[in-house]
């Protein structure tokens, strides 16, 4: 039995992640109240369904609300009932552009602008997102992107070889902000820059020859030797805790060359290993 709860910021893709779950068979149930999740829970885990498959989007309108909510999961853990919890973050601005491009108030904004609603609600669910095993930042993801990276996550087909762990890995400029979502962040900005050659600048790491050159160096190499060195221990301690979605973000000034060039080597590694990897360059095509 997988049961799921989607759970996260308004306007940050639950809709979407519901959807994509959806269409790989999950019976999905959005915005059930929480006095009722426990039996629906035990409706699934106790009973002869042949439903195996579950899915709950919840929305968090108020304090109230979280309340009953946070009794419910803990009622759920202590009765043994495994599920996964997904939230969905996403940046300030992005959500404020979102909820303008739908002509839509945010829920808890009430007379007021939207703005202060997302902060009040950021403040009721942070216990939440504490609680939730998978944190998504959707905030330079396309509907279809986020449909991918659930995807994958959840691909029974994809992952029937592999270890229990989804592992996505980042590419990003610093100078647009950390992922939010990561749980590792590797600084290589002081690997060799192709920004400084002009006919490098326009392309990014994807190119062959903005590789070589960003590997063109001992220093590179040994780098990327001890990375690879760190992942194979660092994974498996991952997963004996029980940990199923891993972010690693790989990060230089602009996001373009020597990021995704770094990002590309561990998704090949990673990839060889037998993980479930999803790749993702943020920001390689910002100027």
């Amino acid at each position: 039995m997988k049961f799921v709860i989607v759970t996260g910021l308004s306007g940050s893709g639950k809709s979407e992640a519901m959807r994509a779950l959806e269409d790989m068979g999950y019976y999905c149930v959005d915005n059930l109240p929480p006095a009722l999740i426990v039996n629906f829970a035990e409706l699934f885990f106790h009973s002869n369904s042949n439903i195996d498959k579950v899915a709950l989007g919840i929305d968090i309108r108020g304090r109230e609300f979280f309340q009953e909510l946070n009794s419910a999961l803990e009622h759920l853990d202590s009765a043994n009932f495994k599920f996964d919890m997904i939230y969905l973050d996403c940046d300030d601005d992005v959500l404020v552009k979102r909820y303008k491009m739908t002509r839509r108030n945010h829920p808890l904004a009430a007379n007021s602008q939207i703005s202060d609603g997302i902060k009040k609600e950021r403040v009721i669910m942070e216990p939440l997102k504490k609680y939730s095993r998978m944190i998504i930042d959707t905030s330079n993801m396309k509907p279809k992107d986020l449909k991918q990276e659930i995807a994958s996550i959840y691909d029974e087909d994809d992952g029937l070889n592999s270890p229990n762990i989804t592992i996505s890995v980042v590419s990003f400029g610093f100078k647009y902000g950390l992922p939010i979502d990561a749980d590792l962040v590797f600084d290589v900005r002081f690997l060799p820059n192709p920004y400084y050659d002009l006919d490098l600048r326009p392309k990014t790491g994807d190119s062959e020859d903005v590789r070589a050159f960003v590997m063109n160096s001992e220093v590179s190499k040994t780098f990327v030797e001890k990375l690879f060195d760190l992942y194979d221990f660092l994974i498996p301690q991952y997963i004996n805790e029980g940990k199923q979605h891993l972010v690693i973000g790989i990060g230089c000034t602009g996001g373009r060359h020597r990021s995704v060039t770094i990002a590309n080597y561990s998704f090949d590694y990673l990839n060889g290993k037998g993980y479930r990897v999803v790749k993702k360059h943020r920001d390689a095509k910002l100027d």
